[in-house]
């Protein structure tokens, strides 16, 4: 019984991640069947229990589904239940608005990194959100600001020997990426140099907890002709000062990390 219930779970999740893919935001029943490897009529019954808890809406008069609103109504429960979105939020806000590139927000999950806030500025302007997208670990500014309390050996062992490379200039290599963290360390903020897409650079900073611990990141990123244009030195000023007031929001009484006093 248990295994029909965890296989019945796991295929309604399963529908909800071909539908969180689709880049026209609906798919039509056989779509879906194709993408997660069911039979129409499985699946068919799938799409009719998730629609009748709302988890996926059909869109009027056609045979799409979409998304429903019961999903947007849990992944807001999570955001606002969590102390790093709620700290962070209007902060981040704030400097987008004053630096007028985009901020993003993220914390570690697993051996990738998750938005949990985003917010464009004038000059980096964005028709959709990012919140919930996932990036990799070693090749964003975000991402290496999640890897600073780490050694070597424990990067080894979260993101394995190799290191994907999506760019020329990304660090595929651990005793590079190891020089460019202790860089980071020592100055206070990480960079991306279009490490991860070409034409992009960001700037981020740590955020840590009452322990010290690095627990999320805030960085700004815009294109990068557009970020050369401005003052490098106070835009990471504005940036550290930013994620030490999240810092002090999550209980950290100095902004001298405790491991490093």
């Amino acid at each position: 019984m248990a295994g029909e219930v965890q296989q019945g779970i796991g295929r309604a999740a399963a529908v909800l991640t071909a539908l969180g893919d689709a880049k026209s935001g609906a798919l039509r029943a056989s779509d879906i069947a194709r993408a997660i490897g069911l039979g129409a009529s499985t699946t068919a019954r799938l799409l009719a229990s998730l629609e009748e808890l709302g988890y996926v809406r059909r869109e009027r008069d056609s045979q799409l589904y979409a998304i429903g609103t019961a999903i947007l109504s849990l992944g807001s429960q999570a955001l606002n239940h969590n102390p790093v979105h709620r700290e962070s939020r209007a902060a981040a806000e704030a400097l987008a608005q004053r630096t007028g590139l985009g901020v993003n927000v993220g914390v570690l999950d697993g051996t990738s990194l998750v938005y949990l806030c985003h917010f464009e500025g004038a000059l980096a302007p964005k028709s959709h959100t990012m919140v919930g997208m996932r990036q990799p670990l070693h090749a964003s500014g975000l991402g290496k600001c999640l890897l600073l309390d780490l050694d070597e050996a424990g990067r080894r062992a979260l993101l394995g020997d190799d290191l994907e490379r999506y760019t020329v200039h990304t660090l595929t290599d651990h005793a590079a990426l190891t020089a460019a963290l202790a860089e980071s360390a020592e100055r206070g903020y990480c960079t991306e140099n279009q490490e991860l897409a070409l034409g992009r650079l960001s700037v981020a900073a740590p955020v840590r907890d009452a322990d010290g611990r690095v627990v999320a990141g805030i960085s700004v990123s815009g294109r990068l002709s557009v970020v050369r244009e401005l003052d490098h030195d106070e835009l990471a000023e504005q940036l550290i000062e930013t994620a030490d007031r999240i810092s002090v929001g999550l209980g950290m009484i100095s902004a001298v990390p405790t491991a490093a006093r």
